[in-house]
C-alpha cells in the first residue's frame, strides 16, 4: 500500500486519456443516493484494472475525486479527544498518534474514481494506511463521545399526555 498518493493524479489524467475516456473532477460520490458497488482496493489497488473495466462497461465519464489531509481534521479531532473522560495513558495514546499524523498535512490521503452502468455508481476507493489510522481514531473518539451522553435526559420525539 502506498503511503503517499501526491503523484498518482498525474498518472491516472494520463492513462484515462489514453483509454479514450473524459475525467470529470466531481466531489466524492461515496455518499450519492445511487446504489453504490465497492471496488475491492484492498485485492485490486490498481486503478488500471478498474479504469480497464469502466472502458469496457462503456463507460466515456470517469469521475475524479481527491481527498488531502489537513491539519485542521487533526486539530479538530484532539478538541474532540478533550472532551472524552479516558484514562490518562489511553488519552496519550490517541494524541500520540492524532499528533503523529500532523506529518501528513497537505498529503493526498484518498483518491475516488467511479462511472456509472445500469443505474449503479461504481467506486474505486483507495486510501493510505495512515489516513485508514486517522478514521480508525475518529471513530474510536466518536465512540467514546458517544458514550458519554446523558442518560438522564428524556427520549428525542417522545412526549407524554399526563
Amino acid at each position: 500500500m502506498r503511503t503517499n498518493l501526491d503523484g498518482l493524479k498525474a498518472e491516472i489524467e494520463q492513462y484515462v486519456a489514453k483509454a479514450g475516456m473524459i475525467l470529470f473532477y466531481g466531489y466524492s460520490r461515496a455518499l450519492d443516493s445511487a446504489p453504490v458497488v465497492r471496488w475491492d482496493c484492498d485485492q485490486y489497488p490498481d486503478y488500471k484494472e478498474f479504469l480497464e473495466v469502466a472502458r469496457a462497461a462503456g463507460a466515456k465519464l470517469v469521475v475524479f475525486h481527491q481527498r488531502k489531509l489537513s491539519v485542521d481534521q487533526i486539530e479538530d479531532a484532539l478538541e474532540q479527544l478533550e472532551a472524552c473522560d479516558l484514562p490518562r495513558e489511553e488519552y496519550r495514546e490517541f494524541e500520540r498518534r492524532l499528533n503523529h499524523l500532523k506529518t501528513y498535512d497537505g498529503k493526498v490521503c484518498a483518491i475516488e474514481l467511479s462511472f456509472d452502468y445500469q443505474g449503479r455508481t461504481f467506486l474505486f476507493d483507495l486510501r493510505t494506511e495512515w489516513y485508514k489510522v486517522l478514521s480508525d481514531v475518529l471513530d474510536e473518539i466518536e465512540v467514546f463521545t458517544l458514550g458519554e451522553e446523558d442518560d438522564d435526559t428524556p427520549m428525542g420525539g417522545y412526549f407524554s399526555r399526563n
